[in-house]
């Protein structure tokens, strides 16, 4: 496959797709994803390049420690924003991409084991991939009646170490805490997953997948 990547961090992006060598053509764009207008951007130079999507994995997505009872307002604005209006604009852009390209492809939502149950502590973040759990039994639901070949599938990991744990609680300590505790999932883990999904023949739709540590109690 063809691999654009979107993110802030234009460094990053240029550094991945460094490291994933010459066997595969990579396209880094920068763009924020709380913005429809970087979006549009974003699938304007993916289609200008290679004539569209295919494949979307809505991987972007964030926490903040913002409790109903408490919270900040734009701390929960962001996690709506990212987790859930984002995934919706991103979704339709490529749907809209992959009807006209034979009407087939695949959307994969990463979402959350947050979305199956409420951390304490975590209701409006809890709430962001409840929605994500609705948005694709709902995006399902319509692709069935167009009668379309494209298949939707949720993902929803545990606990994985990246950067969520520190921006969430905004403390590299309590990251430390919370990715030492037991052995929890790697990135790859969680793409493997994603692999195994995309390489089902066309009748087989897998719609959702919990994927947790060994050790993790919830």
């Amino acid at each position: 496959m063809k691999v654009a990547v979107c993110a802030r961090r234009r460094e990053r992006l240029y550094a991945w797709c460094d490291n994933i060598g010459d066997t595969t053509e990579t396209m880094a764009v920068t763009a924020d994803l709380r913005d429809e207008a970087d979006i549009q951007r974003m699938f304007g130079q993916i289609r200008d390049a290679w004539g569209g999507v295919d494949v979307l994995v809505n991987n972007a997505g964030l926490g903040h420690a913002a409790p109903l009872m408490t919270g900040d307002t734009e701390a929960w604005r962001e996690m709506l924003e990212v987790n859930v209006l984002a995934l919706c604009v991103c979704t339709r852009e490529a749907i809209a991409d992959m009807r006209g390209r034979g009407d087939c492809g695949h959307v994969v939502h990463i979402s959350s084991m947050a979305a199956h149950r409420v951390p304490p502590g975590s209701g409006v973040y809890s709430a962001s991939k409840y929605a994500v759990r609705a948005l694709t039994e709902g995006l399902r639901a319509e692709l069935r009646a167009a009668q379309s070949g494209i298949r939707v599938t949720a993902v929803s990991p545990g606990y994985v170490e990246t950067e969520f744990a520190e921006h969430y609680h905004n403390s590299a300590e309590a990251a430390r805490k919370t990715y030492g505790r037991y052995k929890v999932l790697a990135a790859a883990d969680v793409a493997n997953a994603v692999t195994y999904i995309l390489s089902q023949p066309d009748h087989v739709q897998i719609h959702d997948v919990l994927l947790r540590p060994t050790d993790q109690p919830s």
